[in-house]
């Protein structure tokens, strides 16, 4: 196994409503990414994953609080640290994120040079603005941007062109760690394709370290990242290669989830969508047993009174799913289900 650039443990963090409830968003969740490596992150909206994502870099605001666990960044445990010392020596260094609607995230009175001014001069106070435009410059063409782009407002800017200059804004310092939030949502397949590819070379090019990206669609992460994580009612229900859990899906969630959408590389020829019914648990006040034993069409009494514990196996542990079932008898049931229907 390669060192881990990013490794978080149990982490678990809330919201807390104005009449002081308690929302357990992200609970109990770890995950680990080696350098040169991606993951990606899949689910329904409201699950957890963009909490999972803010919760990751270590900067927490009201009604979003700590409660435990580890982020480990390269060796370096950033939980519980300052939120100053988080500003001015992590984000954006050791950790970038790039936020869901990031087309939205750009203020609309600045030039784009000034963002790159900004974020630099927190870790680099004594860039130069000469040395601050090379570098933007370099990087703003490795995007496919032309260098007049720096320039410009980003209300004279496409939704692809806005879409790539937040990518660059975002890895200008080379993060060790990139948090990729629906990078590719809201545009054409056109721009998506462009968007995937330069991430993508980006990594390749090391201007990345490791990667984690979240999405709704499962396909696209088969092409873009190594691993996947299924998350559902803030906790993840399964884990492994993008090949195993896009093919090969073991918890009942996850195979709903790809039962959901077509897949190109499998084939359509036989293909039934369907649809998982019923809705989420409401995390104010999570199920004693299994989270999804209410949609679970193979749930049983003992479902909705024991919580699953994660079953980890494969090589090195890979693999991972939590379930009250044991993989054979899921096995047998999905391909009974299937009842060897063409995939061609």
């Amino acid at each position: 196994m390669g060192k881990a650039m990013l490794e978080v443990r149990n982490l678990r963090t809330k919201y807390v409503t104005r009449l002081g409830e308690d929302v357990y968003s992200v609970d109990g969740v770890s995950l680990k990414i080696e350098e040169g490596k991606s993951l990606g992150v899949a689910g329904e909206s409201g699950c957890g994953k963009s909490t999972l994502a803010l919760s990751m870099m270590g900067y927490y605001f009201p009604p979003l609080h700590y409660i435990s666990g580890d982020i480990i960044i390269d060796g370096q445990n950033i939980s519980g640290m300052d939120p100053d010392k988080v500003r001015t020596s992590v984000l954006g260094k050791e950790i970038a994120y790039i936020p869901q609607a990031a087309m939205n995230a750009l203020n609309p009175t600045m030039k784009i040079i000034r963002f790159l001014e900004d974020v630099i001069h927190v870790h680099e106070p004594k860039a130069t603005k000469a040395e601050i435009r090379e570098r933007a410059e370099e990087r703003f063409i490795s995007v496919g941007l032309g260098k007049e782009v720096l320039d410009r407002h980003a209300v004279e800017l496409s939704g692809g062109m806005k879409q790539r200059t937040v990518i660059a804004v975002s890895t200008i310092l080379s993060p060790k760690v990139l948090i990729a939030d629906e990078p590719s949502s809201a545009l054409d397949v056109t721009s998506q394709k462009l968007v995937i590819k330069m991430m993508r070379e980006m990594m390749e090019k090391g201007y990345i370290g490791s990667m984690m990206f979240i999405t709704h669609e499962l396909p696209l992460l088969y092409n873009v990242t190594d691993d996947i994580a299924v998350m559902y009612a803030g906790q993840f229900v399964e884990y492994g290669s993008a090949k195993e859990m896009v093919f090969d899906p073991l918890h009942p969630y996850s195979h709903g989830l790809m039962g959901s959408i077509l897949v190109p590389e499998e084939g359509t020829r036989g293909m039934n969508l369907t649809a998982i019914p019923g809705t989420p648990p409401n995390l104010k006040r999570p199920p004693k047993g299994c989270r999804f034993a209410e949609r679970c069409k193979y749930a049983t009494v003992e479902c909705s009174y024991v919580a699953p514990i994660e079953k980890k196996f494969g090589e090195n542990e890979t693999r991972m799913y939590r379930c009250l079932k044991d993989e054979p008898w899921l096995r047998k049931t999905y391909e009974e289900e299937q009842g060897g229907a063409s995939n061609e």
